[in-house]
């Protein structure tokens, strides 16, 4: 962990019941929130992509969530960043001395007629390579997780506009604990000083099988260069975080979720929920079958 030289925050670290519930309850008041600086006709409803919905709705939020915390009387301000590029980490700081990494979960709202997912989507928010435990303060920093959808503009129902309805909280420390947890547990491992996260390929997976050395000299991107290690390019997808409190929250708001895990031990959920995680996995499976081959 790294020490930025601040003080504890207000609630102690955010790793407690404590603190996580007393931020939660600081940032409760973004529930109901509309987003209303982005709004489409209902007429048109039909013809929206809720990909790029979703899309549009997070580069927005990133942006206006300052604003709309103050508009709900929420201490919320724009990190400077710490990484010295175009998407530093975190996002916000919070005035009670958190600071806060921002994702956020588009969900269909089966009450507004536009086109359907076939299945519910796995977010495509994720927790980067760019985060890790060389610049996350384990005390400090705190994911939030920001599920929408979009309902009717409460002055004005002809518009729709992205309304958040569901707030989560996490330690960001346990996320990415978690996270390189399940990569190193399914024989990835990091190249460079947490520079990139890589899972085993076929040639690799084969040659563990064999009981052969791996060769850890490199790595590729693609199966047709032989590397026993692949660059792992869904890593940190929310889903695939096996924190148990995050994947309680997506089942919750209706994502694709992980309904098992072994970090920080073995957990799963009930038979049912592991039945319907596997169900959505199946279902997307084969709702995107039809795209293979195309970049997407």
């Amino acid at each position: 962990m790294i020490l930025w030289g601040c003080s504890v925050p207000a609630w102690g670290a955010i790793t407690t019941e404590h603190a996580l519930t007393e931020l939660f309850n600081a940032l409760k008041p973004l529930c109901g929130a509309q987003v209303k600086y982005l709004q489409l006709p209902t007429a048109l409803a039909l013809q929206i992509e809720p990909s790029q919905v979703g899309t549009i709705v997070g580069t927005l939020t990133d942006l206006l969530l300052p604003r709309i915390a103050l508009e709900q009387g929420i201490g919320l301000t724009k990190a400077a960043g710490i990484l010295g590029d175009r998407e530093g980490y975190p996002d916000f700081e919070h005035d009670s001395g958190y600071r806060i990494e921002l994702k956020g979960a588009f969900r269909d709202n089966p009450n507004v007629p536009m086109k359907k997912p076939p299945t519910p989507r796995e977010p495509s928010a994720r927790l980067t390579q760019k985060v890790t435990v060389k610049n996350v303060d384990a005390d400090r920093d705190a994911l939030l997780l920001l599920v929408y959808e979009l309902e009717p503009v409460r002055d004005d129902p002809t518009l729709l506009s992205p309304t958040i309805v569901d707030v989560g909280i996490f330690p960001v420390i346990e996320c990415i604990n978690a996270r390189d947890h399940r990569m190193l547990g399914g024989g990835g491992r990091w190249f460079g000083n947490f520079e990139t996260p890589t899972i085993l390929s076929k040639a690799g997976r084969k040659a563990r099988g064999d009981g052969l050395e791996l060769n850890e000299a490199g790595y590729g991107r693609k199966e047709s260069e032989g590397y026993h290690f692949n660059e792992d390019t869904n890593f940190g997808k929310m889903k695939r975080i096996p924190y148990r409190p995050l994947q309680e929250f997506l089942k919750r708001a209706g994502c694709q979720f992980a309904a098992k895990g072994s970090y920080p031990e073995p957990w799963s959920m009930s038979k049912q929920d592991q039945e319907l995680a596997l169900a959505l996995d199946v279902a997307a499976e084969d709702a995107s079958e039809p795209l293979a081959g195309l970049d997407t």
